[in-house]
């Protein structure tokens, strides 16, 4: 049915397929998330730190 290469062939592919697939599984479970929590949280600090910076300017 298979020659010798053909059957490399296709074992290189099945592990090449098998590892995007757990990559991008990684991927989205994992550092996309982490990613997207982590700028959220820095944004949320910029915002704090603007409004403290603005309520002590007007209070100084």
């Amino acid at each position: 049915m298979f020659d010798f290469d053909q059957y490399l062939g296709f074992l290189a592919f099945l592990t090449i397929l098998t590892i995007g697939f757990w990559l991008m599984i990684f991927l989205l479970t994992f550092v996309v998330p982490y990613w997207i929590f982590g700028s959220a949280m820095e944004r949320f600090k910029e915002i704090r730190e603007e409004k403290k910076a603005k309520r002590e300017g007007l209070t100084l």
